[in-house]
């Protein structure tokens, strides 16, 4: 399930007024309790400080569980949007390095997590999406629309692992077990499948 945290605690307010920290941290929460996958991560280009990226990659870092997946985005700014056109008018948009960073500081901290680089991946060239997966990503978001970010096509990304020496991972496997029962219309969690078998 992917809830992405976009930024900082402190950096959070200037650039969502919808939902609060705490509500996000919530719905993660939630996911995480329903034994869901959580995919949570940020934004990079929102006109925030260095202090910020910290304070995101510190947030997901100590959460009581890593999350299974870290997206990190370099924002598009979108023309005819009061966030776009104010980073248009300040000519902010995060450079390469700056996603190399980014990428760097969260595989460090969040060793077993499947760091991804996913929107605005487009700005950047082969070479700067190499130095990208040479620092830490070992995943990309495929398609070539991302909500509302165009995103290289899929020829275009198998083109480039090759180029690069890359290989795939086969497709996810479901796991064999869901961690619900269904039964009367009632959802026990996994929690209930592990008491069912320590009885037995």
């Amino acid at each position: 399930y992917n809830h992405n945290l976009d930024t900082s605690r402190e950096y959070y307010p200037k650039v969502v007024s919808t939902r609060t920290y705490d509500d996000r941290l919530n719905t993660v929460k939630n996911v995480r309790e329903a034994g869901i996958n959580v995919c949570c991560g940020g934004i990079i280009g929102l006109g925030e400080e260095d202090d910020d990226r910290v304070g995101l990659l510190h947030t997901l870092a100590t959460l009581e569980e890593h999350p299974e997946s870290v997206p990190i985005n370099a924002l598009v700014p979108v023309a005819g949007t009061p966030l776009g056109d104010k980073l248009l008018a300040r000519g902010i948009h995060p450079t390469w390095d700056d996603m190399v960073r980014m990428i760097a500081a969260a595989r460090i901290v969040m060793p077993a997590t499947m760091v991804r680089l996913s929107a605005g991946r487009l700005e950047f060239s082969k070479e700067a999406q190499a130095l990208m997966f040479m620092a830490g990503a070992n995943s990309i978001f495929t398609g070539d629309t991302l909500l509302t970010t165009p995103n290289p096509e899929f020829n275009e990304d198998n083109a480039m692992f090759e180029m690069l020496g890359l290989e795939g991972k086969p497709p996810h496997q479901p796991h064999r077990k869901s961690p619900y029962i269904h039964i009367d219309d009632t959802i026990f969690t996994r929690h209930a499948n592990a008491m069912a078998s320590a009885s037995q």
